[in-house]
């Protein structure tokens, strides 16, 4: 089979196509011909060798994918529409994925937004439900939203009944935020003075952070008393630090939220998890918002993409 490769670790540039051996799958594990993959940032991190898990050279990338099975395990079906996270293997025309990480598709989601959906999604379900206990009415303020991940934060919280104040660099991605829901979009030069305009100078009950960089401490000061900032990731590129008499000062809370992490102790959770956003995807709440795709051949493109924060929304990779 054709897959996508990780020759040496210099970035996007060192992603080829080429034949490799087709998987055989585990006796917990479902074979999945691939539709699409999608493109994260934990995939950039990889091509360099910066990410704390390390394939050895050479490895496959692309950590969520949609498809459909040819050999079954468990519940699922040979011909059975899915989306599953691989980890990492995705970006080839088929990968073997542990059945904890399979996940059946109501008729309605399309392959391509099927692709979108699990990593995303169920971080921002994470983020939200589990450690933020984001209640219906609550605000909402999302950094770096039109991304993937942004943008899927945008489309969860607004499906969950909060208002959502999108932050973007650009009027591109300004356009996604406001397809994922965002009810309020701002640009990142200044946003601070917004959102306090936005919010009669309250501020906001919630920040997703998967940005960090030099936006952090402006989205500490964005809180309302009692606020919660999430700490999802740091593609700014800079892990920032906090000034912990403001937390004490305003009673607000910095919260980690690493679905991975957790994931690994708890393999049935992104199952529960998924059960909770079906009914959302069923009735259209929870839609991707779909930027670029790629040819298979132009996987090191795609990563490309991700690497100079270009995406505007889900970026995949076509497979067949």
């Amino acid at each position: 089979m054709r897959a996508a490769v990780v020759t040496d670790l210099i970035g996007p540039d060192g992603v080829v196509v080429r034949e490799v051996p087709t998987p055989t799958p585990g006796p917990a594990q479902v074979l999945i011909d691939v539709e699409y993959a999608g493109i994260s940032f934990p995939d950039v991190l990889q091509t360099r060798g910066e990410y704390q898990v390390r394939p050895e050279l050479p490895f496959t990338p692309g950590w969520e994918i949609s498809g459909v099975v040819r050999a079954a395990s468990g519940s699922f079906r040979a011909g059975e529409r899915v989306a599953a996270m691989p980890f990492g293997g995705g970006v080839a025309e088929s990968v073997a994925v542990d059945t904890s990480y399979v996940f059946p598709l109501p008729e309605s989601v399309s392959s391509d937004a099927a692709a979108a959906l699990p990593l995303n999604y169920l971080t921002a379900h994470f983020a939200l439900v589990r450690r933020a206990n984001l209640q219906r009415g609550e605000t909402v303020l999302v950094q770096g939203a039109g991304g993937g991940v942004g943008s899927a934060s945008c489309n969860m919280a607004a499906a969950l009944g909060a208002k959502v104040i999108a932050v973007v660099s650009s009027t591109e991605k300004a356009n996604v935020a406001e397809a994922a829901g965002a009810h309020h979009v701002v640009l990142a030069d200044g946003f601070l003075a917004k959102v306090r305009e936005l919010t009669a100078g309250r501020g906001v009950d919630v920040v997703v952070d998967p940005v960090g960089g030099e936006r952090f401490t402006d989205s500490l000061r964005s809180l309302a008393r009692e606020g919660r900032l999430l700490v999802v990731g740091f593609t700014g590129g800079q892990i920032p630090t906090a000034k912990t008499s403001r937390l004490l000062l305003t009673n607000t809370t910095v919260i980690g939220a690493g679905t991975r992490e957790l994931w690994n102790h708890e393999p049935e959770m992104p199952r529960r998890q998924w059960d909770d956003l079906l009914p959302l995807l069923k009735s259209g709440a929870l839609k991707p918002v779909i930027g670029q795709q790629f040819s298979l051949e132009q996987t090191s493109t795609a990563i490309r993409t991700i690497e100079g924060r270009l995406a505007a929304g889900k970026v995949l990779v076509r497979v067949r």
